[in-house]
């Protein structure tokens, strides 16, 4: 079944305790699409401008299952840029700068050989952004849209009224608790589904994630990585998701079962994505290392 991701492609200024790396390629629609290709084809819908390294192209074009007819480049405009530094602990950052190049335009156009998409994942953004996005595909299946703190805050009226249209939503546990002012992640996410959804993924970072769904609830554990390995945990998020959408479209099914499994295919995507700085590490995986990471994770977590 066919799957597609829109959202950033950008230009990422890393510094962590573990290092750092200037100018690397970023964004949440890169590390969902560097991630999902592992699994299965995906089809990505995002702008650059005339300033994005030739290399970063070559890094996209490298991932095999990754389709890039709806890449637009705009050599007028600036690529979005982000720099953050990890504290110690890598649990917090703060960001150095943000340069919003080609988000201050309009959205990019979803061409007409991609709008047969079935299955959807809106990559955060402003709302109404995403909802622009979200009505180019007729023939989806399910939808699901990220989002972050900034959107609720500013744009809160939009974002609930996205939440009527898609079918699930992806968010941190601090970000459904402000959502709803509910005191824990499931009451969160019981809260969301009244807006709308009928599910939500509830991200812990380091404490795993939680599927709230209106057939039950399931947690899972992150994968029990140890602490030498994470170098820079940028793109985790992202490629969580681009590993719980894969699963979904390759089985072409979004019932609990079927999520509850896709967000461990999502966690071991993402135990990979924080060993190296942006994707680098993505760019050395193959089937064999992934089986042998899920295993191993099932064994860990007692998951099927």
């Amino acid at each position: 079944m066919s799957l597609i991701v829109t959202g950033t492609i950008g230009i990422d200024t890393l510094h962590a305790p573990t290092g750092s790396a200037e100018r690397v390629l970023g964004g949440s629609c890169s590390y969902f699409a560097a991630a999902a290709s592992h699994l299965t084809p995906v089809r990505v819908v995002g702008a650059v401008g005339g300033d994005f390294p030739a290399e970063h192209a070559a890094i996209l074009e490298s991932f095999k299952g990754v389709c890039l007819k709806g890449l637009e480049r705009r050599p007028a405009s600036r690529t979005f840029a982000w720099g953050g530094r990890y504290l110690d602990d890598m649990n917090r950052r703060e960001t150095l700068f943000t340069e919003l190049g080609v988000l201050e335009e309009a959205p990019p156009k979803v061409p007409a050989a991609y709008q047969d998409s079935q299955f959807v994942f809106l990559c955060n953004t402003h709302p109404s952004v995403q909802m622009d996005l979200l009505r180019q595909f007729p023939r989806r299946a399910l939808a699901v849209c990220d989002t972050m703190d900034l959107w609720i805050n500013v744009a809160r009226l939009e974002l609930l009224a996205l939440f009527h249209e898609v079918d699930g939503v992806v968010l941190n546990d601090q970000e459904a608790m402000q959502l709803t002012e509910a005191r824990n992640a499931v009451s969160a996410g019981r809260a969301i589904l009244d807006l709308g959804p009928k599910f939500v993924v509830v991200k812990k970072g380091e404490h795993g994630a939680i599927l709230v769904h209106r057939d039950g609830v399931a947690t899972l554990p992150a994968y029990p990585a140890d602490a030498s390995h994470v170098v820079d945990p940028t793109g985790a998020g992202d490629t969580f998701a681009g590993g719980l959408m894969a699963h979904v479209a390759l089985t072409g099914k979004g019932d609990f079962a079927t999520l509850q499994g896709g967000m461990a295919w999502g966690t071991v995507m993402a135990s990979f994505t924080i060993e190296a700085f942006g994707l680098d590490r993505l760019r050395t995986l193959d089937a064999a290392q992934i089986a042998e990471r899920m295993k191993r994770f099932q064994t860990a977590a007692r998951v099927g």
